[in-house]
């Protein structure tokens, strides 16, 4: 049985990639620090929803759940912690998502950044290559095409006018994974992800704050007075675009790095958004509009034809379906009426 480390395993993305990864039988180590950038609740909460006793998590102690998933709460920054733990269990491949997240929380907290995302990937890198690892899969953003204005954004597009730094730190990666696979012949995958939502979704992201601010009868603020677009993408798609991946034998690769968009393909107004939004929720939304934010750009839009091509990516959820999941579940997880 094959196995597989997956990187911020209590994030959004890492506890659907390790649910599914598990479903279709592999063996699943996920690390995660655990910090509080957001929620540790939240965290604890996927972790557990992966079978994983949250009552039992001591630094650094492999905790056994169900499903074939186990868990071990691990610093990227600990080099050495992340050394015993490549070399005790031998993955097969790795599948890396952890990172410091927030565009507009690296102008604020900088070096959170340069620690996570550079260093820690780095880390990541030494290990694939010092154990041999068959393939690395490992998370960029969309956030790279910075200022491009051309659409729709396809890889082979200019990307050296990033906004933010956390997007400086994500286009690092990528470099560092040319490296790495140029000189010492790693296997590596890159996915520039394009806006993800659904049930588990983070407290920074559009979805969860508005929903939470309309419950409460907050306004939401609406940036660049609403004129903005974003390539929304349901939490199943990017799962299947990143688990076809995996299970893809990539050896009939030309190149050792490959990179692809992962996305719906289809940009949505930011209007429409709430609207959808209002709609699940039964509540029109008090708006609060506003200029642009730094560190924003006013669209995204993803070409996934290279990826479509590759392994059949077909995104499936539209946006109406994927806010009413979103909604269902934050109702249910907490607890509103």
């Amino acid at each position: 049985m094959a196995k597989v480390l997956v990187t911020g395993s209590a994030g959004f993305i890492g506890m659907h990639v390790a649910l599914r990864l598990a479903e279709a039988g592999y063996e699943v180590v996920g690390i995660d620090n655990l910090n509080t950038y957001y929620s540790v609740d939240l965290k604890l909460a996927r972790l557990r929803n992966q079978g994983i006793a949250t009552n039992e998590i001591q630094y650094n102690r492999v905790l056994k759940g169900a499903n074939k998933i186990s868990f071990v709460q691990i610093d990227l920054a600990d080099q050495h912690e992340l050394i015993q733990l490549f070399e005790a269990e031998q993955f097969k491949y790795v599948v890396h998502l952890a990172a410091q997240a927030g565009v507009r929380y690296s102008i604020e907290n900088p070096h959170a950044y340069i620690d996570s995302n550079v260093k820690g990937f780095l880390d990541i890198l030494e290990c694939c290559s010092r154990f041999k690892v068959e393939h690395l899969v490992y998370a960029s953003s969309s956030s790279v095409y910075g200022t491009n204005e051309q659409v729709p954004f396809m890889e082979d597009h200019k990307t050296e006018a990033q906004v933010s730094l956390y997007a400086a730190t994500k286009k690092a990666n990528e470099a560092m994974a040319n490296s790495y696979a140029n000189v010492h012949g790693l296997l590596v995958t890159g996915l520039r992800c394009f806006t993800v939502y659904g049930p588990y979704g983070r407290p920074d992201m559009a979805l969860f704050k508005f929903t939470k601010k309309i419950l409460e009868g907050d306004a939401i603020d609406v940036y660049n007075n609403g004129n903005l677009e974003r390539d929304f993408t349901y939490i199943d798609d990017i799962v299947d675009g990143i688990t076809n991946l995996v299970t893809l034998n990539p050896n009939n690769r030309a190149e050792r790095h490959a990179i692809y968009n992962i996305g719906r393909g289809k940009p949505v107004r930011l209007m429409d958004f709430i609207e959808e939004l209002e709609s699940a929720l039964g509540v029109e939304a008090k708006k609060n509009y506003l200029p642009m934010q730094a560190g924003d750009v006013p669209r995204t839009w993803a070409d996934t034809s290279r990826l479509e091509m590759d392994t059949k990516y077909a995104p499936k959820v539209n946006l109406k379906e994927g806010v009413a999941q979103f909604v269902d579940w934050y109702l249910d997880h907490y607890k509103v009426n």
